[in-house]
């Protein structure tokens, strides 16, 4: 049977770990607010890009060209590569293990034949690649998050350059990202996206659309170096939304663990005070037993 100084101790340490989810949940709180700032504030930059690649695309229609791609976005080779956004932190109950089970059933559903080369990997989150090296899909192009919402324009451009190279050195062509969103529903849905190539009837639409005013801009840059630059914007602003989108999601999923964990932690804490009081009302009844039994024995040898 535990002591008195045991059972203080544990009550002690279970305080302990009290305030650290209180500040893990605060964390949590503040950071997701931040990441969902961090989406609706390229709002405006999207337009700019939407409305330059409309430019282009209404000047090609014009001239009665046809709308080929160019730069990274052009199908240079038929490798799959799959992107897929995890996390680096724990804590963050079923987030890795639901996008990493996501993941896997994508490439299971889109392999082709037997024979056809396996996808090409890039994982960004240690956790994440953990879970899918366990599904026996090791990455082989491993990025990790950002620690703030200031890193976040580094690891996209990191990841759109690395997505350039596989096109032109590995023979990537189609790429597609899976990532975890939070929704009014949920938490953490898992989400597919196709990154590469562009899709036609998006570049359709934007050439079909009516331009906000009665003439168009005019550039003199290359139209095929105009519109890669425009694609490779489109591409990092697609990016910069899944991460920031990922990363709420995270610190949402953390912070209802954090707060099952805390109602664990209070059950746990009302059980040992209560635990620590009988065991302290027992240790005084028992000093007092031993002071009147000291007494009496005391009495009856005068």
């Amino acid at each position: 049977m535990e002591t008195l100084e045991a059972l203080s101790e544990r009550l002690h340490t279970t305080e302990e770990i009290q305030s650290i989810v209180r500040t893990m949940k605060a964390l949590s709180s503040v950071n997701i607010r931040q990441y969902e700032h961090a989406v609706t504030a390229i709002a405006d930059y999207e337009r700019a890009i939407t409305l330059g690649l409309q430019v282009v695309l209404h000047n090609r229609r014009n001239k009665a060209e046809p709308l080929d791609l160019t730069g990274p976005d052009r199908k240079t080779g038929h490798r799959r590569a799959l992107i897929v956004v995890g996390s680096d932190r724990g804590l963050c109950g079923r987030f890795n293990d639901r996008i990493a089970e996501f993941a896997s059933e994508r490439l299971e559903a889109e392999a082709k034949t037997p024979d056809e080369r396996p996808p090409f990997i890039c994982v960004v989150g240690v956790r994440a690649a953990a879970r899918l090296e366990a599904l026996e899909l090791p990455a082989d192009r491993l990025f990790t998050l950002p620690g703030s919402v200031d890193g976040l324009i580094d690891s996209v451009q990191a990841i759109v350059v690395e997505i350039d190279r596989w096109v032109r050195e590995e023979g990537v062509g189609p790429v597609a990202l899976v990532y975890n969103r939070k929704t009014d529903h949920a938490l953490a849905e898992a989400t597919h996206r196709e990154l590469l190539p562009i899709s036609q009837d998006y570049l359709d639409r934007l050439a079909a659309a009516p331009w906000p005013s009665n003439r168009l801009p005019m550039y003199r840059m290359d139209e095929g170096e105009l519109f890669s630059w425009l694609i490779r914007q489109h591409l990092t602003l697609v990016l910069y939304a899944a991460l920031a989108e990922s990363l709420a999601s995270e610190h949402a999923s953390r912070l209802a663990a954090m707060q099952n964990a805390e109602r664990n932690i209070d059950e746990r804490r009302e059980n040992l005070l209560a635990e620590y009081r009988k065991k302290r009302q027992e240790t005084i009844t028992h000093e007092l037993l031993e002071v009147v039994a000291g007494f009496e024995a005391i009495r009856k040898k005068r």
